[in-house]
């Protein structure tokens, strides 16, 4: 079996898919994406298939390898994302070929369900109590929202405040029958991450994602002495090597690499082990599409340190364009009962594309790009 062609389709509501198929027929899916960067990774994807092409696709190590070091140059959110979507479609070929799922290749499940969480609220937190009572309707009983909008690297306590008494808002709401996370989006610098860790300890989120930017890596063993808040991030690290500093320094909790980011599913593995090497949780980031989170699901079934799912099944991000599971086939296999995902049973990654719809949403791409923000003040403020 050899590698014979592959073909990339971008479509709403942010996604860029990737199929590889080998020269018996075998098709293989991957989600090889930078939200708002989709045509950049495309083209990197479309350069990377070069090597594959007439090769044999289940030397997945090998192959990996000569993505990640033939180049000379490597690591970041391009290339490594386009490596992400690569891997994920050579084990889903891989899967298929031997008739059995992912998680089966990778050693075997730990468990039989995996908890997942919704994210509410939007770019700018609101009405999110009534979303939550919605989805809690729905058996869902975890959240996350972001924290703050715009937040200057010293802003005042009326900002504080602010933030503050929304997450009071959704405590008083729902007591202790919900657990959230409250994700701080690298809005917030150190000096008011401090503050605001301290401020929102009483109200006690199941933990404070992206305390400070990814770049600032050196302050959560700062952040993490000083509150009993637990410390998440990963969706802006890319490989192991970016994990590894981060380990070292020690302060987070709960590690939380994309699948479609960090390298798919091989990398992803490392990065999990690594994580229980130093008992930190492991919570993959994914608000992506329905080959990304098979993904996540086949590491967390075989990821014992894997506590919790990001999954976006019912999200039309910015209103625009489709729900994760517009494009797949096989939905009920994605049902969540009582906020956790089952086993996915079919082979390979365990979702089957809806290949025609793919096709019709590819020919009127979309054109996404994350909103720039303001201070006050016209400078540039992070989203």
């Amino acid at each position: 079996m050899k590698i014979a062609r592959a073909e990339t389709f971008h479509a709403a509501p942010r996604w860029l898919f990737l199929r590889i198929e080998t020269d018996d027929g075998v098709v293989g899916w991957g989600e090889p994406i930078i939200e708002g960067r989709a045509a950049t990774v495309e083209a990197a994807v479309q350069e990377l298939c070069e090597y594959l092409i007439g090769k044999d696709p289940s030397r997945i190590n090998d192959l990996w390898q000569t993505l990640y070091r033939g180049g000379f140059y490597r690591g970041g959110p391009v290339l490594m994302s386009a490596i992400a979507g690569i891997d994920q479609a050579l084990w889903d070929i891989k899967g298929k070929a031997l008739g059995v799922p992912v998680h089966e290749l990778l050693g075997g499940r730990v468990r039989d369900r995996m908890k997942t969480y919704r994210w509410v609220g939007g770019d700018r937190p609101a009405d999110i109590i009534e979303q939550v009572k919605t989805l809690k309707e729905l058996g869902y009983d975890t959240f996350k929202f972001n924290g703050t909008e715009e937040f200057r690297p010293l802003d005042s306590t009326r900002a504080v405040d602010a933030a503050v008494e929304k997450v009071a808002e959704i405590r008083a709401a729902f007591g202790h029958s919900i657990d959230f996370g409250i994700d701080f989006h690298g809005r917030v610098g150190m000096p008011m991450a401090k503050v605001l860790l301290r401020e929102l300890e009483p109200l006690r989120p199941l933990f404070v994602e992206e305390p400070v930017l990814p770049e600032q890596c050196e302050y959560y063993p700062q952040l993490a002495a000083a509150t009993s808040i637990p410390l998440a991030a990963g969706e802006r690290m890319y490989s192991r090597f970016d994990f590894k500093r981060v380990f070292e320094r020690g302060g987070l909790a709960i590690v939380q690499p994309d699948l479609s980011h960090a390298g798919g599913i091989t990398e992803c593995v490392r990065i999990a082990a690594m994580a229980e090497a130093h008992d930190v949780a492991l919570a993959p980031h994914c608000p992506l599409g329905p080959v990304a989170l098979a993904a996540c699901l086949q590491v967390d079934f075989v990821a014992w340190n894997a506590v919790l799912q990001e999954q976006s099944i019912g999200i039309h991000y910015n209103h625009n364009g489709a729900d994760l599971l517009d494009y797949v086939l096989n939905k009920d296999d994605f049902a969540c009962v009582d906020g956790s995902i089952g086993i996915l049973p079919g082979p390979g990654l365990g979702v089957e594309i809806d290949e025609q719809r793919l096709r019709a949403a590819a020919a009127d791409p979309p054109h996404w790009r994350n909103p720039v923000w303001r201070h006050a003040d016209g400078s540039i403020a992070e989203w």
